[in-house]
C-alpha cells in the first residue's frame, strides 16, 4: 500500500530550468517529440540472430477473421523446463523497439522472464485505430476537429478475451510459464487497458504496470463507476499495481503540437476530461484498497511520448532487477502515442 515518488531525470530538469532562467534556448525531451502515426517499426532485436533470447512469432485472429494480432514470443536460449515469469506487453511493435541485446542479456542472466509482445499484424510502430478499439472499456464520442462527431473504442472486454482465451494458452503451449508471476504492461491507452483489466479481472495477472494512463478518455469515464465498484468490492488475491507518469504530464505540458491542425486542437480539448495529475490522485485512492500494493513513480522532465520507453525499462528493473535504464535515451525517437 506504499507510494514511492522517484525522479530519475531530475538533473536534466534542473538544467532546463536554469537555462530558461538565464535566457538560453532549451529543447526538452518532451518538447522535442512529434507524433508520427505512420512511423514503421524498422529493425529490432526480433530481427537479430538468437543470442540470450530466441524469438518466435504467431498470429491470432478473431472469430470472423477481420482482425489480426501479431505476437512475438521471447524465450531465453538457456531456459530450463522450470516455469518462468512472464511479461505481457501491449503495443508490442513499439515495445520491441525499446529492447537491445544488453537488456536481453541481463534479463537472461537473472530471473529470465518470458517476453510476450502483443502487437498488430502490420509494420506500424503504433496502430492507433486498432489500439483505440482494443484498449478502451468505454466508448468515446467526440468532435474529430472537422465538424464530425465520432464514437470510437469500447472493445477492451473483447480484447481481454483474446488475451485470456487465445494468446495466453498459446504462450503456455510453447514454453512453461509460472502462472503466479504474470505481469501486464501498457502505456497511454494501453495503460488504461491495464487499469480496466485490474478492475474487472484482478487475478488475471499478479503485477499490473500502467504508464501514463489516458484517464481523460470518454470525458473521464475511467475515473467513474468501474473504479468505484473496484474500490468498494475488491477483496481478491493480493496484487501489485505500478502507476507511472511523466513530470511534464503532471504539469500539463503536452509538448510541441500543431495548433493549426483542427484534429490536434480537438484532441487537446478532449484531454481536459482529466486533470494532469489524475494518475497521481488515482494512486492515492487505490492505495487504500486492502490487498492491493500500489507504487507510484514519476519521471521528472518527461512528457507523454517519451514515457513509453522509460516506463518499460523501469518495469523491467522493478520486476526482474536489471540495471535501471529508464533515464537513458531511447534508441529510436519516442514519438507521441494517442494521449
Amino acid at each position: 500500500m506504499s507510494r514511492i515518488l522517484i525522479a530519475p531525470l531530475a538533473a536534466w530538469h534542473c538544467f532546463a530550468v536554469l537555462a530558461c532562467a538565464i535566457g538560453l534556448s532549451v529543447s526538452t525531451p518532451a518538447a522535442a517529440q512529434q507524433r508520427n502515426p505512420l512511423q514503421k517499426v524498422g529493425h529490432t532485436v526480433l530481427d537479430e540472430p538468437a543470442q540470450s533470447y530466441r524469438f518466435e512469432r504467431f498470429v491470432i485472429d478473431n472469430a470472423d477473421h477481420t482482425r489480426r494480432w501479431r505476437i512475438h514470443l521471447g524465450v531465453p536460449t538457456a531456459s530450463s523446463t522450470a516455469p518462468a515469469p512472464v511479461l505481457y506487453m501491449l503495443d508490442g511493435n513499439a515495445a520491441a523497439m525499446v529492447f537491445d541485446q544488453g537488456i536481453l542479456s541481463e534479463l537472461a542472466a537473472g530471473k529470465a522472464p518470458v517476453l510476450v509482445f502483443i502487437g498488430y499484424d502490420n509494420h506500424l510502430r503504433i496502430d492507433s485505430q486498432a489500439r483505440t478499439l482494443d484498449y478502451t472499456a468505454w466508448v468515446d464520442t467526440a468532435d474529430d476537429g472537422n465538424g464530425s462527431v465520432q464514437s470510437v473504442g469500447g472493445g477492451a472486454a473483447a480484447f481481454y478475451d483474446v488475451i485470456a482465451q487465445r494468446i495466453k494458452p498459446e504462450v503456455q503451449r510453447r514454453t512453461p510459464i509460472d502462472t503466479q508471476q504474470q505481469s501486464l504492461w501498457g502505456h497511454s491507452l494501453g495503460g488504461l487497458f491495464v487499469l480496466s483489466t485490474l478492475y474487472t479481472h484482478p487475478t488475471a495477472f499478479q503485477h499490473y504496470i500502467s504508464a501514463s494512463p489516458s484517464l481523460w478518455w470518454s470525458q473521464g469515464a475511467p475515473q467513474g463507476a468501474m473504479e468505484q465498484q473496484f474500490l468498494g468490492s475488491y477483496r481478491g488475491t493480493p496484487a501489485q499495481l505500478t502507476l507511472m507518469l511523466g513530470g511534464d504530464e503532471r504539469r500539463g505540458n503536452r509538448g510541441v503540437r500543431d495548433l493549426t491542425n483542427p484534429r490536434v486542437v480537438a484532441h487537446l480539448r478532449r484531454i481536459g476530461g482529466a486533470a494532469p495529475d489524475a494518475a497521481y490522485q488515482l494512486s492515492r485512492r487505490l492505495e487504500e484498497v486492502p490487498g492491493l500494493h500500489v507504487t507510484y513513480r514519476e519521471f521528472a522532465g518527461l512528457g507523454h511520448g517519451p514515457m513509453l520507453p522509460a516506463s518499460l525499462k523501469a518495469a523491467l528493473t522493478a520486476l526482474y532487477g536489471i540495471a535501471d535504464r529508464s533515464a537513458m535515451p531511447a534508441a529510436t525517437p519516442a514519438t507521441h502515442t494517442d494521449d
